[in-house]
Parts: structure tokens; C-alpha cells; sequence
């Protein structure tokens, strides 16, 4: 196989909507059966199925923006559709939506990073597509 070839083959597109799919499960957005978090936010440094390289990834401060974006898209509408409807007791209204808002950030913060990180694999950023 010549150079030209090998560097066909390592061009060719990756599937970005199987990718993000995985992502969003926190799976590898290679193989889709590795887990890609070791913990809560840590990404891990290869997958233990397929053997593809993560680290290069650089989620940085994205997924918490996007999480505080969709959180906040969310739940100010329901915020003033319910106190329209209800006008419940400030106190109630408080500790509902505290709790809502805390819930669904940390349930979108995770999702949110695998993401970013299969998004930048689908794309070849950051050194994702430098291996052979």
C-alpha cells in the first residue's frame, strides 16, 4: 500500500450522527460499546473495547455552557407558566425549581461532554485523526 493510499484510507469520513448518538450515551464514539467516562466528567484516556485513543480531546468549558444554556431555555418558560397558573408560595416555587434545575444540569453535564468529545473525533480535532 502507498503513502497515497494509507492517507485515502485515514481520510475517509466518520459517521458525525452515529457519533453524537454514542456521545450522548457516554459511549466511544468509535465502536459504540466501550464506556468513554471513567467517572462522573473524566474522559477516559483509550476505550477498553476498540482501543481508540480519547485523550485528545478538548471539551474545556463547553458542555457547561451548553448545559446552562438548554437549562436555562428550559426551565424559565416552565418558571413563568407555572407561577401564571399556580402563583404557589415563593418558598415552594424556590425549592421546586432549585432542585429541577440542579437535577437536569447534572443529568445534561455528562451527555453534554460526550458530545463535544465525539463531535471533535467525528471531525478529526485536536489530533483525533493524526494516528494511522
Amino acid at each position: 500500500m502507498t503513502a497515497m493510499d494509507h492517507h485515502m484510507i485515514e481520510r475517509r469520513p466518520r459517521p458525525l450522527g452515529a457519533a453524537l448518538l454514542r456521545g450522548w450515551c457516554k459511549r466511544c464514539p468509535n465502536c459504540g460499546a466501550g464506556p468513554m467516562m471513567s467517572d462522573y466528567l473524566s474522559v477516559r484516556e483509550h476505550c477498553p473495547v476498540c482501543r481508540e485513543d480519547l485523550n485528545h480531546h478538548q471539551s474545556d468549558d463547553g458542555p457547561a455552557y451548553l448545559t446552562v444554556l438548554i437549562v436555562g431555555f428550559v426551565m424559565s418558560p416552565l418558571l413563568l407558566w407555572v407561577v401564571l397558573l399556580f402563583d404557589p408560595d415563593p418558598l415552594v416555587l424556590t425549592s421546586f425549581f432549585s432542585i429541577g434545575s440542579v437535577g437536569l444540569a447534572l443529568y445534561l453535564l455528562p451527555r453534554l461532554k460526550g458530545v463535544m468529545v465525539a463531535l471533535q473525533w467525528a471531525r478529526r480535532m485536536h489530533g483525533f485523526g493524526n494516528d494511522p
